[in-house]
């Protein structure tokens, strides 16, 4: 079989759901407008975009945007996007209770497949990347396929483990009690498709006036640079490999990163062997390379690929 890099957007529609629940902007009228472009502003360019490059791609969608914008959100459907599941108001899965937690996924799972014809969502991010020590089972239970929220890979899928554990230094407690290895969990059926701060437009690229390591100026032209760099780097030393890049309409919709990304697109086209694919298509890929284990739990109806 010829080389496969596969490369692909994943679209975090965070926009008034992100001032909510992640950016500390509920109480700002301002932080909240901003929020309002990414839906109606940054949206329709992003589409335009993809558009242009024949480019299908994965738009991860807190309820609250597929609620509060539905006429973009049913732009993104109606040009044959994959749509999957990014909470209600982009809030934090470790700050809920199990119950709440739960209350989030069955709304959000429900209208987002009401809303698309039927279509289940097969994909999920968690709000701001942070997953609770349930969140993998919670997934299984609903059927959801793959993750996009973990980090121990940045170029190759893997399976989802249930939880790792791991033993917290007590500077109280006598040394021996906290020097444990982390004891991995057990494979589970959910494919990882790793997220990776450093292909993500919004921590140098967006500010944050809570954040108090938030930017917002940094040059395009630098993050372009530093997207070339890890692309080369895996292109020479990986056959085949993923490269998942998380964007949001909130920074990406912006005149000067609409413009590196067309850089970008039309520079990694100039590669051979190089794929732009939604996130599902990574996912699959990875399940007809390597089966999950045969005792693995597998997500709730899952009929193979």
């Amino acid at each position: 079989m010829s080389r496969r890099v596969l490369i692909g957007f994943g679209v975090d529609v965070d926009a008034v759901a992100g001032w909510l629940g992640s950016y500390g902007g509920e109480d700002s009228p301002l932080d909240i407008s901003r929020g309002l472009y990414a839906g109606e502003v940054g949206v329709p360019r992003l589409l335009k975009l993809f558009a242009k490059y024949n480019i299908k791609t994965t738009w991860f969608i807190p309820g609250h945007s597929l609620e509060t914008f539905p006429e973009q959100m049913a732009a993104v459907r109606d040009a044959g996007h994959e749509i999957g599941l990014h909470g209600y108001s982009h809030e934090n899965p470790t700050s809920l209770t199990l119950e709440q937690q739960k209350d989030i996924l069955d709304h959000t799972y429900n209208i987002l497949t009401s809303f698309n014809n039927g279509n289940p969502p097969k994909g999920s991010v968690a709000p701001w990347w942070e997953t609770s020590k349930e969140g993998t089972d919670l997934l299984l239970d609903k059927g959801i396929e793959y993750d996009h929220s973990n980090m121990a890979h940045d170029s190759q899928a893997y399976y989802l483990r249930d939880q790792d554990l791991w033993t917290k230094i007590d500077y109280q407690s006598k040394a021996e009690t906290w020097m444990q290895p982390l004891v991995r969990g057990k494979e589970t059926g959910i494919v990882e498709i790793p997220a990776n701060w450093y292909l993500d437009d919004l921590p140098p690229m967006m500010f944050i006036k809570s954040s108090a390591n938030s930017h917002g100026w940094v040059n395009a032209r630098d993050v372009e640079q530093l997207w070339k760099d890890m692309f080369t780097y895996l292109y020479r030393e990986e056959e085949d490999f993923i490269f998942p890049i998380t964007i949001h309409p909130d920074v990406s919709g912006r005149p000067h990163v609409l413009l590196m990304l067309e850089r970008f697109i039309e520079w990694v086209n100039t590669h051979k062997d190089v794929h732009w694919v939604p996130m599902i298509d990574m996912a699959n890929e990875f399940r007809k390379k390597r089966s999950a284990p045969p005792d693995a739990r597998m997500p709730a109806g899952f009929q193979g690929v």
